[in-house]
């Protein structure tokens, strides 16, 4: 096996708040960025990938044995419940072998199914294909769809006439949005990608015309702020919603007239969140102004900003949605971290019309429900032990319909499973932190049983406790497998969303650690015994604990992890950070901010001590996390730690913030981190 890289240190300061900051490693970020082409960083990076592939060679056999487990847990010719969409029934199909899916549709009056959408075809000889958005005109005629062939997420429109089956001659380069047809069906709605790889603008683009004379329709100043476009449930109105992670605005255009004044709903105003729909000429509006759980509000459109109560704020409801139907209105919620449906009237909104579901745990939410008037509801339902279910609903009768269970080709028998949801103490004595569990029958809860903990906690998105078949290739080797509901997600509401942002950034690293400390206090596991697994900012979660409590790790995967903060976050032109400073904090203007991030930044804090073995994994065009925090952090740790555990870094050379696209690099990737985890553990060498 040839010996680790260690990449060459050159002298680099920056100095900020009367600090000096040494970062020898800086060189490895390519100034030309998003172009990588300096010889010297791609000679190191490709270096880190060679030494990947050495220290991976001997278990090539259990990487193809956890592969093929996985794959024959999924069903390789497979298709979605067609759904109703004006006078067509739309679905999806993979074939068998294939990596990418098929789009179809038939009349809905019944006729021969329509291939609209070829994934298989765009993708062929191209090492990376992810579809972005794909969007059938009002009159069902056109189709634009949006593409990304490098992971760049620098997505191409294009159209095609589904009468002929024709591509039109426009090309929309460099977009970065969803796509929104106008009424007409004759022109479509945009956002370009600016050079930072921020979305502030929306265009409008008439069909047969040439794009560089595409109207601006609006123009977003704040750096911070970025744009998207959407619809009415009615299709009465086309949105644009600008915002940050705490603050939205949003503006109505007619969708028969996208070139009317926009209509705001609501000026900005610092902390307040909104989204609008639209019935009837009443408008509904799903917002925190007077309670952090969000409350359901109606306003007309002449008086678009006075609101007046639907539904109320509540400390025990976190109301996480809302859908709006022509006969009925539905809230998507919270209690207790448990997913709660409810179908209420207008003439009876606060009347409970909750769905029951059959299991005590379990994540569920709405599906794909298209039509304004719908009498039955598309569902999608799941649990830790309970493959993916989709239901529709009888909004009359109350009755669940099941339509299709997902299919475990090899087999999978769920009374084999048990999963919990555990209360564990933190260290402030006072908060209890969830975490959801799931392990084979008979594993033995002594100690002995090696644990697999999976956390995010940022930006208000919660890990739901759903249904994994990958999952399965480490409970089934008799891993416990947990999910750490900690603080920064809104897994308990949108508090213990904002217990765990800006200055309270630590709940989130010490919830992590205290819940493993918690599992082997109730024998789940012991120190040593447990891999953790984190990605993006869920990777920073990795690197702080990785700095903090080395000790309690056997195995680390850290996915395009987020660790060189101070750098980052001071660096207005990289394309997330200004939008991204309600979250972590202001660095550049905040001396308390900054010496708060420099406090738990990973790659600030990287020390003289024995770490873990750890895969760190990145991707070369990635627009989110850019490859060089992981190679820097990666470069700084082999400098720096004490001892000689396992320490990798694969980066994507073509693909960039998701990794592999297509279902089967994708799992590839996925077998080649279990293996590394089995290893590391010493469940299976």
């Amino acid at each position: 096996m040839p010996s680790a890289p260690l990449a060459e240190q050159r002298p680099h300061e920056l100095t900020l708040h009367g600090e000096t900051l040494s970062d020898p490693w800086h060189w490895l970020r390519d100034e030309s960025y998003p172009v990588v082409d300096d010889a010297d960083i791609l000679a190191y990076v490709k270096a880190e990938n060679a030494y990947f592939e050495a220290a991976m060679k001997p278990h090539a056999a259990l990487v193809e044995t956890l592969f093929q487990e996985m794959k024959g847990r999924i069903k390789e010719a497979d298709a979605s419940v067609p759904q109703k969409d004006g006078d067509w029934l739309y679905w999806i199909e993979f074939e068998q072998g294939a990596e990418y899916k098929k789009w179809y549709r038939r009349p809905a009056a019944g006729g021969e199914p329509q291939l609209i959408l070829d994934e298989v075809a765009l993708a062929a000889g191209k090492e990376y294909f992810r579809l972005a958005d794909m969007a059938v005109s009002p009159n069902g005629r056109l189709m634009a769809y949006a593409f990304d062939d490098n992971g760049s997420e620098r997505f191409e429109v294009r159209f095609r006439n589904l009468d002929t089956g024709e591509l039109l001659p426009d090309v929309i380069p460099g977009t970065l949005s969803a796509l929104v047809w106008t009424a007409g069906s004759d022109a479509l709605l945009y956002g370009l990608a600016n050079e930072n790889w921020r979305t502030d603008n929306v265009r409008l683009h008439k069909l047969g015309t040439p794009v560089s004379g595409d109207k601006l329709l609006y123009k977003e100043a704040d750096i911070g702020f970025g744009v998207g476009i959407g619809k009415t449930a009615a299709d009465n109105y086309i949105v644009i919603a600008t915002g940050d992670n705490e603050t939205s605005e949003v503006y109505l255009l007619p969708a028969d007239d996208p070139e009317a004044t926009p209509l705001l709903v609501a000026p900005r105003r610092k902390g307040r969140e909104y989204s609008v729909d639209e019935r009837e000429g009443t408008l509904y509006i799903h917002t925190n102004d007077e309670h952090p759980n969000f409350r359901i509000a109606t306003a007309s459109p002449e008086r678009p900003g006075e609101w007046t109560t639907l539904v109320p704020g509540s400390d025990s409801t976190y109301i996480t949605g809302l859908a709006v139907f022509r006969d009925y209105f539905v809230l998507e919620s919270r209690e207790e971290g448990l997913d709660q449906v409810d179908v209420r009237r207008y003439d009876a909104p606060l009347t409970p019309g909750r769905i029951k579901f059959p299991e005590a745990t379990y994540v569920a939410g709405l599906g794909d429900n298209p039509e304004y008037h719908q009498d039955k509801l598309r569902l999608d339902y799941e649990s830790m032990v309970t493959p993916d279910t989709v239901y529709d609903y009888d909004v009359a009768s109350g009755a669940l319909e099941t339509l299709k269970v997902q299919e475990i080709p090899s087999g999978y028998d769920s009374s084999q499973y048990v999963t919990e949801w555990v209360n564990l103490p933190s260290r402030d004595g006072k908060t209890m932190i969830p975490a959801s569990l799931v392990y084979k029958k008979g594993t033995k809860l002594d100690g002995s049983a090696p644990l697999h903990l999976y956390a995010y906690g940022s930006y208000g998105y919660r890990v739901a406790p759903g249904f994994s078949t990958t999952r399965l290739s480490l409970v089934d080797r008799g891993m416990i497998y947990a999910i750490a509901h900690v603080r920064g997600g809104d897994d308990l509401g949108r508090s213990w969303y904002l217990a765990g942002k800006t200055g309270r950034r630590k709940n989130t690293f010490d919830d992590f650690i205290d819940v493993a400390k918690g599992l082997i206090a109730k024998g789940y596991t012991s120190a040593g015994k447990i891999s953790i697994e984190g990605r993006s900012a869920g990777g920073q979660v990795m690197g702080v604990v990785y700095n903090e409590a080395p000790e309690l790790w056997g195995a680390v995967l850290a996915g395009v992890p987020f660790v060189d903060v101070i750098n980052t976050m001071i660096d207005e032109d990289l394309p997330l950070t200004p939008g991204e400073w309600p979250e972590w904090g202001n660095p550049v203007t905040d001396k308390t901010a900054f010496d708060y991030m420099l406090s738990y930044s990973p790659y600030d804090n990287v020390s003289a001590k024995a770490y873990p073995p750890m895969l760190v994994s990145a991707g070369l065009n990635d627009p989110r996390v850019t490859y060089w925090e992981p190679a820097k952090w990666v470069a700084k740790l082999r400098a720096t730690r004490t001892n000689d555990a396992t320490l990798l870094l694969r980066t994507n050379m073509g693909a960039g913030h998701a990794g592999k696209s297509g279902r089967w690099g994708a799992l590839r990737e996925d077998a080649e981190e279990y293996a590394f985890v089995l290893t590391q553990l010493g469940v299976e060498e």
